[in-house]
């Protein structure tokens, strides 16, 4: 039978051991105990439930997130990374070093990479370490030309990729955006560029993020768009994938304009053996959302306050 003399002493012993953190040798000396009394009345606190041990494993919590986010849109993988420092440069090189470190196991001999631009790329371009894969290409999946006041980062991305993967980058050297549909159809009968289009809708692996409709996104800032072209795309769209403007389904708001873009079609990227979304920061949530919910990515590298409202906007 239990006393009450008993539970007080695995009270005193179990504080002493488990909040002050004082070994089991030095709470008998204090106590003026044996060392068998004190680790039997550990043991006593624990079955009686008087101490509860609980271990909070923060890594498993990721993987669960991980878990239920790739159940949820039906992804091959989910990569949570963990920013340093919470801020958009502390979310970019997590972002960028999380997407090195998984496309060596994503690469095969005799792939095609298909990339994107922009800072997001840039990052994962910074963590790159040199391949093994032999015959690689690497191929842009959208128009690469830039006005001369703004950085889209295609030559450090293209250097970076060049460099690990022992290739040369096809350039698409092409706007993003032309001023009409007819420009575009015209260019695509060059027998190069026709060349360039056909690696791209033949990549293996797709490495891109995706834009919003903020004021100061880059696409805007590129000079393609007039300001009633952009207002429009506010009203209707939560961002770009691929330079190619959708609404919260990610179905693609102005099929005008996307006839005058520049890219490998979104419903190409759904083909792709692995399609690769790399996308950081809450500003960028909803573009994220729409992208899974076209089904346009089968891998996910994101930021944890992103994966969990990806979880919590379903509850």
């Amino acid at each position: 039978m239990t006393s009450r003399k008993q539970i007080q002493q695995a009270v005193e012993i179990s504080k002493l051991y488990y909040l002050k953190g004082i070994t089991q040798a030095e709470i008998a000396r204090q106590m003026n105990l044996s060392r068998p009394t004190v680790s039997r009345a550990i043991q006593f606190a624990r079955d009686h439930q008087i101490v509860k041990v609980q271990i909070n494993d923060p890594l498993s919590d990721v993987r669960s997130l991980s878990q239920q986010i790739k159940d949820m849109y039906h992804l091959k993988r989910v990569k949570i990374a963990e920013p340093v420092e919470n801020n958009p440069q502390g979310i970019l090189n997590a972002l960028g070093k999380t997407t090195a470190e998984l496309l060596p196991q994503l690469v095969r001999d005799d792939d095609v990479i298909g990339v994107s631009w922009g800072q997001t790329l840039d990052a994962v371009g910074k963590y790159l370490q040199p391949s093994e894969r032999k015959n690689i290409q690497v191929v842009y999946l959208k128009g690469t030309v830039a006005n001369s006041t703004h950085n889209n980062f295609v030559v450090n991305v293209t250097e970076a990729f060049n460099k690990n993967f022992h290739t040369q980058a096809q350039i698409l050297p092409l706007p993003v955006i032309f001023d009409n549909a007819k420009i575009k159809t015209m260019v695509m009968q060059d027998h190069f560029i026709e060349k360039i289009v056909t690696t791209a809708e033949h990549t293996d692996v797709a490495v891109f993020t995706v834009g919003t409709t903020e004021a100061n996104s880059t696409l805007f800032s590129l000079g393609y768009l007039s300001p009633a072209e952009i207002k429009k795309l506010q009203r209707t769209a939560v961002g770009d994938i691929v330079s190619q403007f959708v609404n919260e389904q990610g179905q693609i708001v102005d099929p005008k304009l996307s006839d005058r873009t520049m890219a490998v079609p979104l419903e190409r990227l759904k083909s792709t053996r692995e399609s690769i979304l790399v996308a950081g920061g809450m500003n960028k949530l909803q573009a994220i959302k729409a992208a899974l919910n076209g089904g346009y990515a089968n891998v996910l590298v994101t930021d944890l306050q992103n994966a969990q409202a990806l979880m919590r906007d379903e509850d």
